[in-house]
C-alpha cells in the first residue's frame, strides 16, 4: 500500500513539474512591455518551449517499475472479487431453492436471500482488500462501532423486524385470517417484516407494529373449521322451563346449518335474580357463525313471544315501613 501511494505521488509530482515549466516557458518567451509591468490583464501567448522528454520516460518507467511488484496482487485480487461474487450468487440461488421447497413465506424468502448474497459480498470484498495490502482489521473494527450505533439508533425497528421474522416463521395467522392482535380486532390484509396491516370490519386499515403484536395475546379467530355459538335466554320465574327448553331445540333443529355432530346444547344454567337462564350452545361452520347467530337470536324472540314466554326485566322489591311516633 505505501509503494502504491509513493509511485501515485511521484507521477502526481512530475506531472505538477511540467506544467511549472510549460507556464515559465511561456512567462519567459513573452515578457511584458516596459509601462505595462502594473496592468491588472496580461494576455498569454502560446508557448514556444516544449516539455523534456525526459520527464515522460521517467514517469513510465516509475509506472512500469510499479506494476511489476502490485500488478500480481492487483490482478488476483480482481480475481478474487469476480469469483467471490459469482460463487455469493450460486449460493443465493441454491438458497432461494431450498427456501421455495420448504415453503417459506415470500417476504421472508426475499429477504434472507438478500442478506446471504450482501454477507458475502462483504466477505469477498474484505478478501480483495487483503489481498491489495489494506489493513482489514481497523476496516472490521470501524464497521463493527458503526453497526453497534446503528443498531442502537433503531432499537424500535429492529424489536418490529424480530417480530415480523417470527411471525413469518410461526405463522400464528396468515393473510384473510380474522385475528384480534395488538389490541385490533380484523382481517389480516398484509404482512410485512415490520408491521401488519388489519383491515377492520367497518374498513378501516389498522397498521400495527409487529413488536405489539408478538408481546401480546393472539386470537385467530377462524383458525379452525368450526365454532361454537354461546346464547344465554332467560325467561321468567313464572314461565314454563319445559316449554321454553323444548321451543329452543326445536329453533336449533329448524336450522340446517347447524351442526349435529357435535350435537347442540340446551339446559338451565342458573338461577339469577331476576330470571331463570337457559344456554343455548349449538355448533355451526366458522364461515356460517355470524349469520347463524343473529338470525337465532331473531327466532328465540319472536317465537317466545308468541308462545307467551317472558324475559324479565332486572327488578327489585322495595319494602316500606312506616315509622311509628
Amino acid at each position: 500500500m505505501n509503494k502504491i501511494l509513493k509511485g501515485s505521488v511521484s507521477i502526481a509530482f512530475l506531472v505538477l513539474v511540467s506544467f511549472s515549466m510549460s507556464i515559465t516557458g511561456m512567462a519567459a518567451g513573452d515578457p511584458a512591455p516596459v509601462g505595462q509591468a502594473k496592468e491588472a490583464v496580461v494576455t498569454p501567448k502560446v508557448a514556444v518551449d516544449v516539455v523534456n522528454p525526459d520527464t515522460y520516460v521517467q514517469a513510465l518507467q516509475m509506472l512500469k517499475d510499479w506494476g511489476m511488484v502490485n500488478g500480481p496482487h492487483l490482478l488476483l485480487a480482481l480475481v478474487i472479487f469476480v469469483v467471490g461474487r459469482w460463487v455469493a450468487r450460486w449460493i443465493t440461488d441454491v438458497a432461494r431453492q431450498a427456501f421455495r421447497r420448504a415453503n417459506v413465506e415470500p417476504t421472508l424468502r426475499r429477504f434472507l436471500c438478500k442478506l446471504i448474497y450482501y454477507a458475502l459480498l462483504a466477505g469477498v470484498i474484505i478478501a480483495a482488500a487483503g489481498e491489495l495490502g489494506i489493513e482489514t482489521t481497523s476496516f472490521l473494527a470501524i464497521v463493527g462501532a458503526a453497526g453497534l450505533a446503528i443498531g442502537l439508533a433503531l432499537k424500535d425497528s429492529l424489536s418490529n423486524f424480530a417480530s415480523g421474522v417470527m411471525l413469518i416463521l410461526f405463522k400464528p395467522f396468515k393473510v384473510n385470517d380474522a385475528v384480534t392482535a395488538g389490541g385490533v380486532t380484523g382481517t389480516v390484509q398484509q404482512i410485512d417484516i415490520f408491521s401488519t396491516i388489519i383491515l377492520t370490519p367497518d374498513n378501516q386499515r389498522i397498521i400495527v407494529p409487529n413488536s405489539g403484536i408478538i408481546s401480546g395475546v393472539i386470537t385467530n379467530i377462524n383458525a379452525e373449521d368450526t365454532r361454537r355459538i354461546d346464547l344465554v335466554v332467560g325467561i321468567g320465574y313464572d314461565d314454563d322451563i319445559r316449554l321454553a327448553k323444548t321451543t329452543l331445540e326445536d329453533l336449533v333443529k329448524a336450522d340446517s346449518r347447524i351442526l349435529t355432530d357435535p350435537a347442540p346444547a340446551v339446559a338451565v344454567a342458573e338461577l339469577a335474580d331476576s330470571s331463570v337462564n337457559l344456554i343455548v350452545r349449538p355448533w355451526v361452520k366458522t364461515e356460517d357463525y355470524g349469520a347463524v347467530r343473529f338470525d337465532l337470536t331473531e327466532s328465540i324472540k319472536l317465537t317466545f313471544d308468541e308462545k307467551g314466554i317472558s324475559f324479565p326485566y332486572p327488578q327489585q322489591d322495595v319494602h316500606m315501613f312506616q315509622a311509628t311516633k
